[in-house]
């Protein structure tokens, strides 16, 4: 029988936690950032040419916060897969425990 267990209680454990403090924190940047928070605007990736050579500024830069948002929740939803899977190995660990050999 071939089993998908790759890695033990305590790592799947770890993944867990740092998974969910992942998702909540990505998740609280991706709504400030599609928000337009005036804090986050040192972590938007604009240049000087983006507000001096366009008609409407602004556009841009709420653009570029969207982006950087959706980029966010993104994340948050690569960390909630990565979750699922620690779930699952622990799933298998705790069934290996009660395997008798």
């Amino acid at each position: 029988m071939v089993s998908c267990l790759f890695c033990g209680p305590k790592l799947a454990a770890c993944g867990i936690v740092i998974s969910i403090w992942g998702v909540i924190m990505l998740a609280m940047l991706g709504i400030f950032f599609t928000t337009h928070s005036a804090v986050l605007i040192d972590d938007v990736p604009f240049k000087e040419e983006d507000m001096h050579n366009d008609q409407d500024p602004p556009h841009n830069i709420y653009k570029l916060y969207n982006q950087v948002g959706y980029n966010c929740f993104i994340a948050a939803g690569i960390y909630v897969l990565v979750a699922a899977l620690s779930f699952c190995q622990i799933k298998l660990n705790h069934r290996k425990e009660y395997m008798v050999r």
